[in-house]
């Protein structure tokens, strides 16, 4: 059973850049019996989380948040084989992130946890430009296409590729999923830049996706929906 003093010695370990400390730690929680898929939910993702926070605070330099990343990379690395494995669901999710080792983690961890539930996964990770995203996809044809940890200034972007994704309408089935990054700091963001789903954590983005439920086509169409409404809004009678 997994009690906070679990999570405070490996928060300070990392803050330490402590790896040994941080792998015995994870190891003495395998033991527990603890399965690996709760490390990852249970451990590693609150505690990236509160790294993430510490470094917007000021709290810790990007040196400790650096170690702290490249430690917990390590970690995910070995796990990632104990993770359990379950039968193809026979869906493809791609998922692309913010540049940041940190997000880039966060998409890592994703990707890990969709393929333990059966998805087929594509994890481009950071530093690909709109064309890229939109050629892979129309190549590839995922089920959902997840976009994760974007900061405030990639959001203007992150609705162009949204926006054209839909305009050019190539995968209408496809749904697409935001998570982490601004998006989980600002309340409805997700819908206002037209994506479909939205998960705060990895577990309730692995949730999320899970439901088969088609999109009717006035979500297909929530592109056109709120550019009505934005020309309702400046379509004022002359006075």
């Amino acid at each position: 059973m997994l009690n906070n003093h679990t999570l405070e010695r490996y928060l300070s370990a990392l803050l330490d850049g402590d790896k040994g400390q941080c792998r015995a730690v994870i190891e003495e929680t395998l033991h527990s019996g603890l399965p690996a898929n709760s490390v990852y939910l249970d451990i590693i993702w609150p505690i990236m989380v509160k790294i993430e926070e510490l470094l917007r605070s000021d709290r810790i330099t990007s040196v400790q948040e650096h170690l702290a990343t490249r430690i917990n990379r390590t970690i995910v690395d070995q796990l990632q084989n104990k993770l359990p494995r379950r039968l193809s669901k026979m869906k493809k999710i791609v998922i692309c992130c913010a540049e940041a080792e940190l997000q880039e983690l966060g998409a890592q961890m994703m990707a890990d946890l969709f393929e333990s539930d059966g998805w087929d996964v594509k994890l481009l990770g950071g530093g690909l430009t709109n064309e890229d995203i939109l050629a892979f996809v129309n190549e590839c044809g995922p089920d959902i296409l997840l976009i994760y940890g974007i900061t405030p200034k990639q959001a203007p972007c992150v609705r162009q590729l949204i926006d054209t994704i839909k305009e050019i309408n190539a995968r209408p089935n496809m749904r697409i999923m935001v998570s982490g990054g601004v998006f989980n700091r600002a309340d409805g963001l997700w819908q206002e830049i037209g994506a479909d789903l939205f998960a705060a954590t990895a577990q309730q983005a692995v949730q999320v996706a899970a439901n088969d439920n088609p999109l009717e086509d006035s979500e297909k169409r929530s592109i056109n929906r709120r550019k009505k409404k934005q020309t309702k809004a400046v379509a004022t009678p002359d006075s």
